[in-house]
């Protein structure tokens, strides 16, 4: 991580200290496997989630300074405006500043808003992983099932309806109409058990989700995904089915991890 000279640190000192020793290997620190590249199509909830982490375990501590946005976006490997996005999304709800000036950047703040999850809360990682990973066996297989089923006209009608209803809602509808959508592919599945599991599930979720700010770009990622999920479905695409859903679930387990755990 690129560092200022040392008669222009910024407020709250470098973010790592200067290398020493002449032909010296670096040691690899934290914030070099923090900062390695991203893998998997869930660029910006795994930007955020990264960025989080790199919070919450100190890498860059409170009043210190993010390398900045060229070398940061290359070293996670993402674009710079999924950098940009996260960043910004990341300053609305607290966790970081923006400064301008020669001392200027992007700052962790000194205090994490009220419930930000970068303290230990009420629920264990080992719990939050069990939540995750119960709804990742059963919503995919849910996608495959409805994908698999010959789907009556009622069915098709169902789903689309359901999508146009949670593609493009505003922030106060959006959780419970995501929720209606998720529920109706289950359902359409057409086995009661299988829906009354995914109804326990998504309950459990939504306690989740209810801890962590809705953001604005995740909506517009999870509205394309949920189009790609239904297309699927209704193609009788199984395996672009549990493909698509477990690709849009893993996203929400990025964040949810990131502010959660």
């Amino acid at each position: 991580m690129a560092v200022a000279g040392r008669d222009e640190l910024p407020p709250g000192g470098p973010t790592t200290p200067p290398r020493t020793g002449g032909d010296e290997p670096p040691v690899r620190g934290a914030d070099e496997v923090l900062f390695r590249p991203i893998r998997g199509g869930n660029a910006f909830e795994e930007t955020v989630e990264r960025l989080l982490s790199t919070l919450r375990l100190g890498v860059v501590a409170p009043g210190g300074r993010l390398p900045p946005g060229r070398q940061l976006a290359a070293r996670l490997g993402v674009s710079r405006a999924t950098l940009r996005e996260a960043l910004a999304t990341l300053q609305t709800a607290g966790y970081l500043e923006s400064r301008r000036g020669r001392y200027g950047g992007t700052f962790v703040v000194a205090v994490p808003p009220h419930g930000s999850g970068l303290a230990p809360g009420a629920r264990s990682a080992a719990e939050i992983d069990d939540v995750l990973a119960f709804r990742q066996v059963l919503e995919s297989g849910a996608a495959e099932a409805a994908a698999a089923r010959s789907l009556t006209r009622a069915d098709r009608e169902h789903l689309s309806t359901r999508l146009a209803e949670c593609t493009g809602t505003g922030l106060a509808e959006y959780r419970r109409l995501d929720s209606r959508l998720h529920l109706a592919i289950a359902e359409v599945a057409g086995s009661p058990s299988l829906t009354t599991a995914v109804v326990d599930v998504r309950s459990r979720v939504n306690e989740l989700l209810d801890e962590i700010p809705l953001l604005a770009p995740n909506i517009e990622h999870s509205d394309r995904q949920h189009a790609a999920i239904v297309a699927a479905i209704l193609a009788g695409d199984l395996d672009a089915a549990r493909r698509t859903m477990a690709e849009h679930l893993a996203g929400t387990a990025a964040l949810l991890r990131g502010f959660l755990t």
